[in-house]
């Protein structure tokens, strides 16, 4: 599953944790420091240095986004240069280290292309992240404008709206482009196994249910991985830049129903929330992936027995097949079942967390401590860091169906490999879980 396109996968990807995790202390402890690297001039753009001895203002009272400034700007444009050639050029450094290390036929997908995914899935999130910042401007707008009738410009109004439009066009472009790579990367993927699943057909031929494996768990693999991959990424990379936002904006929330006064207490109401929610469920869903694993189990034994049936007139006869089907029937009625309790748990969860939001919110609305653009930034980023914890609570189901497939696999990679080689005249072997 992995080999096939990945270069040594399991020191692949706990490097490429590794390296992220370098990174991120490497940017936050001296990056400011190693902006002498940047070419940013070279495009007209001036250093963080160059702003603030011109200006006679220090670097560190200009706040990205909080004022409209020219030294602001140019501060907030050196920043974003200098961190997008820091971080292109440590992919750059990954992607070649790689690629020299470990010469792979499916580099330019596996090693190449996951960095592509990396970054675009990063250029995302941070437009997210401005277009929060930009909910918290507009409803603002909006509270003066209703508040004051008349303070409020045409102007102001209509660029407020011309500004999402913008970052929004941006955001769609980029995301549909990038739903289109990652398509293309998860179907390379899924040739890369079929291939090498292919290339020992001889081996595994004798195998019950290869052709199933080869074909049907290959796709569902590759299909499965696209929507689950990208949504960890997502969840990941929205946790880490949402994160410090909600940090920032639980500054204007300083008591908590019950609790009572509390320094940031919104991420904090954030995170528990979302580990009370992951727990809950896998607890209440832990035998899901044995079901679906049985499930395929006596799909397949069923499916087999009509498959003889097509050619041998003793094999599929009625009594047989109401027996297979039953243990069809018994299953999935198990698996409905669990579904039936497990659900259950799970939207009542996910509806009780629209309301989290609002209750810890409660004594600073009713105070009116915070205006209306605050309330909405606070909002979106709640949602957004409550929702890259709740990953496992949102893909539950899915994950489960991806351990049944991988379970699938990995018995047939297993049973391969204890294959004797064609003509030893040895019996076939039989896949586990077949």
């Amino acid at each position: 599953m992995f080999h096939s396109f990945f270069p040594k996968p399991k020191l692949f990807f706990l490097s490429f944790a590794l390296y992220a995790i370098a990174l991120v202390v490497v940017w936050q402890t001296v990056g400011d420091r190693l902006q002498f690297l940047s070419i940013a001039p070279i495009f007209g753009v001036e250093s963080a240095v160059d702003v603030s001895l011109d200006s006679g203002v220090a670097p560190d009272v200009a706040i990205p986004g909080g004022s409209e400034t020219p030294v602001e700007d140019s501060w907030v444009n050196a920043e974003t240069f200098w961190f997008y050639q820091f971080m292109l050029g440590a992919i750059a450094l990954f992607v070649g280290f790689w690629m020299w290390y470990a010469p792979h036929p499916w580099q330019l997908w596996s090693v190449a292309g996951s960095a592509l995914i990396f970054f675009t899935n990063w250029f995302l999130v941070q437009l997210d992240v401005m277009i929060n910042e930009w909910f918290g401007t507009f409803y603002d707008l909006v509270q003066q404008a209703l508040g004051n009738p008349g303070a409020v410009d045409a102007r102001d109004y209509y660029m407020q709206i011309a500004t999402f439009l913008q970052i929004a066009l941006v955001y769609v472009f980029v995301a549909v482009l990038f739903r289109y790579f990652v398509s293309h990367y998860v179907f390379r993927w899924r040739t890369a196994m079929n291939d090498y699943y292919t290339g020992m057909w001889k081996r595994v031929r004798h195998i019950e249910g290869a052709s199933q494996r080869v074909q049907e768990d290959t796709m569902r693999f590759a299909s499965i991985t696209e929507g689950l991959g990208v949504a960890l990424l997502d969840s990941v990379m929205t946790l880490v830049a949402f994160l410090p936002v909600l940090w920032m904006l639980s500054a204007s929330v300083t008591e908590l129903p019950l609790v009572g006064e509390v320094s940031q207490g919104l991420v904090f109401v954030a995170i528990v929330w979302s580990i009370f929610g992951t727990v809950l469920l896998a607890a209440v869903g832990f035998r899901l992936p044995g079901l679906e694993f049985n499930n395929q189990k006596v799909e397949a034994a069923y499916r087999k027995e009509l498959v003889f049936g097509e050619d041998y007139t003793e094999r599929a006869q009625p009594q047989t097949l109401v027996e297979l089907f039953a243990d069809v029937r018994r299953n999935y009625f198990r698996l409905y079942f669990n579904y039936l309790y497990f659900n259950v748990v799970r939207i009542f969860y996910l509806q009780i967390g629209n309301l989290v939001p609002f209750i810890a919110l409660g004594p600073t609305i009713i105070s009116g401590t915070i205006t209306l653009g605050v309330m909405q930034q606070i909002m979106r980023a709640f949602n957004r860091v409550e929702g890259s914890f709740q990953y496992l609570v949102n893909s539950w189901t899915t994950i489960v169906e991806l351990m049944s497939v991988y379970k699938r696999l990995n018995a047939f990679e297993k049973a391969a490999l204890a294959s004797p080689e064609p003509g030893s005249g040895t019996a076939p072997v039989r896949a586990p879980g077949e």
